[in-house]
This record gives C-alpha cells, sequence and structure tokens, in this order.
C-alpha cells in the first residue's frame, strides 16, 4: 500500500534511502562501522577500539549491524570468532567522506577543532528527521512547493495540517527555506548540496555502482539555492574518531586503523554557512 503519492519507483526509492540512514544513525553505529574498516576483529579485539562502550552495549550494536548486513560474524572455531565488514559495507563506506565534506561547508564553525565523526552523526541525525527524504525529493524535484501542495504528495492520507512540523523542523534544520507563511517552501543552499550524498545513498542501496549517483533522476541534477540558516551546536561526544579527506564517488576510502579515534584538523576560521541545529 503506497504511503505517499508520488510514483511507485519514486517511493521504493525513497523508502531504501531511508532505511540505508536507519541502518548507520544509530548512536554508535558508525563509530563500529570505522572501527571494523581494517582486517576482522575478535570481539576483545574490537572492544579495545570502542572502549567507551558500556558492558552489555556492544553485542547488540553488533547484532543489529549483522542483521542490517553490514557486519558479518565468522565461527572460525568454538573459542574464535571474529566479525568483519560484509561486501555491502565496504561499499557503502565511501558515502562517509562525503558527508565530511557536506558538514565543513554547511555546519556551524565549532569553539573546538571538531572530529569527523562527530559531523557524520550530527549530519544522519538531520537526515533521519521523518518525513525528510520524501519532503527533499519533492522540494528538489520541483523547486518550490506550497505546503499545501506537500501535504498532498507527502502525505496524502493524514490532515494536510501535520505537514507543517517536518517542515519547520527542515527549515530550522537549515535545509528547506521560505519567505513567510503561504509561500512555498524550496531547497536552502545545505538541502541542495546533499545531493550527492541521497544520490550515492540511492544508488547503494539499489546494489548500483556508487558513480550512477551522478546520473540520478532528481539528486543527479544541480540547482541554485538561497542562502541557508544558523546553526545551533550539540554538545560534545566522548571517543572522537577522524576521518580521511572526501574522496570522488566510486574510489575507496584508505581508512587508516591509527586515526580513528584521533581529532581531526580544526576548522577554517572564517564564518561556514550554516545548515541546522546539531544533535
Amino acid at each position: 500500500m503506497a504511503i505517499t503519492a508520488l510514483p511507485p519507483e519514486t517511493e521504493a526509492d525513497i523508502a531504501r534511502v531511508t532505511e540505508a540512514l536507519a541502518m548507520i544513525t544509530p548512536r554508535w553505529n558508525v563509530r563500529i562501522l570505522l572501527a571494523l574498516s581494517g582486517p576482522p576483529l575478535r570481539y576483545s579485539e574490537l572492544a579495545a577500539k570502542v572502549s567507551w562502550l558500556q558492558n552489555g552495549q556492544l553485542h547488540p550494536k553488533l547484532k543489529s549491524l549483522c542483521d542490517a548486513g553490514l557486519v558479518e560474524r565468522t565461527e572460525h572455531t568454538a573459542r574464535h570468532v571474529t566479525y568483519g565488514h560484509t561486501e555491502r559495507a565496504t561499499a557503502l563506506l565511501p558515502v562517509l567522506p562525503m558527508i565530511v565534506t557536506w558538514a565543513e561547508k554547511h555546519l556551524e564553525k565549532a569553539d573546538r577543532p571538531l572530529p569527523a565523526i562527530e559531523q557524520i552523526e550530527d549530519s544522519l541525525t538531520l537526515l533521519t528527521r521523518r518525513h525528510a527524504a520524501a519532503i527533499l525529493w519533492v522540494l528538489k524535484s520541483r523547486e518550490e512547493v506550497s505546503a499545501r501542495v506537500l501535504a498532498r504528495i507527502v502525505m496524502p492520507s493524514s490532515d494536510s495540517t501535520n505537514i507543517y512540523p517536518p517542515l519547520r523542523q527542515l527549515v530550522a534544520d537549515g535545509l528547506a527555506d521560505t519567505k513567510g507563511n503561504g509561500r512555498p517552501y524550496r531547497l536552502s543552499a545545505a538541502g541542495d548540496a546533499l545531493a550527492p550524498v541521497l544520490g550515492t545513498l540511492s544508488a547503494w542501496s539499489a546494489g548500483q555502482p556508487l558513480d550512477q549517483a551522478a546520473h540520478h533522476p532528481v539528486w543527479g541534477q544541480p540547482q541554485a539555492k538561497g542562502k541557508p540558516r544558523p546553526w545551533v551546536s550539540s554538545q560534545s561526544r566522548p571517543a572522537p574518531a577522524a576521518l580521511p579527506p572526501a574522496r570522488a564517488v566510486g574510489s575507496p576510502p584508505a581508512w587508516h586503523h591509527r586515526d580513528l579515534f584521533s581529532h581531526a584538523a580544526g576548522r577554517p576560521t572564517a564564518a561556514i554557512p550554516a545548515g541546522g541545529p546539531r544533535r
């Protein structure tokens, strides 16, 4: 049964992207994937790399990542079990530096050097807001849309006023913008700049090569946008990890274990265009 009034293939694409984001957004998931980016590890070896996780927290996280098809558990013997990336997880890793590239440009300049892993976690929080992927899709494909039309497309079986909370959240997050009450909504510069990330997630979730993102019918199309909005900084989180500079789509990232839990370089001193509130 259709959830939106979008074409079935579009709704399926949005659902796949939303599911892909749901796999990696839960707290610590990206950090665990990064810790496993080298050779397979025993549980005790992995636990040492993510030592800030309290007793009992790592096992359910690993199980959920295994269930999602991102981590593979290999039982060599009864006493020798290792965990490592699946091919799907390895294919997903190049998306992470792309998120860092977006965050470096569109997240607020922090009062301390932020590691890349925090950039990723803050960005993923914005992308997994309820109805965010569907609304961003419609805004990207139609350029300007009224709230009433958005409601008919994104949530046709609900009261039209239900579109306003997610729309206001996207505006507060700096991913959408409007000139005032009753005026159409459109993507902000930050929202439009997410196109490579969402296009790549779409390609990954469909099992296509990541370089197919440039040919996506919506996210592959450039679009100029207006001025983004300011951010609100979040509280810091423990044990940050750093990522290498972003690489071209389709090029595998070179993860270095010694860099995973070190701080990233500081941001530029100039003000950075804003997006939305950090997690």
